[in-house]
């Protein structure tokens, strides 16, 4: 996705990262997220922190820290998105892969 289409579709993909993230305690845990979503769907082939973070314009320590040493309950984020799943795309199954999260 190209920053000109990201301006396109933020305010929809700000709305879902805020049901999805929502169980999320601190206003900043919520905020790194819905970065992070940004970055995952720019445009790029490599979806590491730094080149994210470039295409962000942003300190790739902020992905980082939210990745790896911010705490948040993930188990409630995958619960919201399974839910959210089952309403929008009606899935026949489901396959989970460890290394994805």
């Amino acid at each position: 996705m190209t920053p000109e289409e990201m301006e396109e579709v933020r305010p929809r993909l700000e709305a879902f990262a805020a049901e999805m993230l929502g169980s999320l305690a601190r206003r900043d845990q919520r905020a790194k997220g819905e970065l992070y979503l940004r970055g995952l769907m720019l445009d790029g082939k490599r979806k590491s922190m730094q080149p994210m973070a470039e295409r962000l314009g942003v300190d790739h320590q902020q992905l980082q820290q939210f990745v790896s040493s911010s705490t948040w309950d993930y188990s409630k984020v995958r619960e919201r998105l399974a839910r959210w799943a089952a309403a929008h795309i009606s899935p026949e199954a489901y396959a989970i892969d460890d290394v994805g999260f």
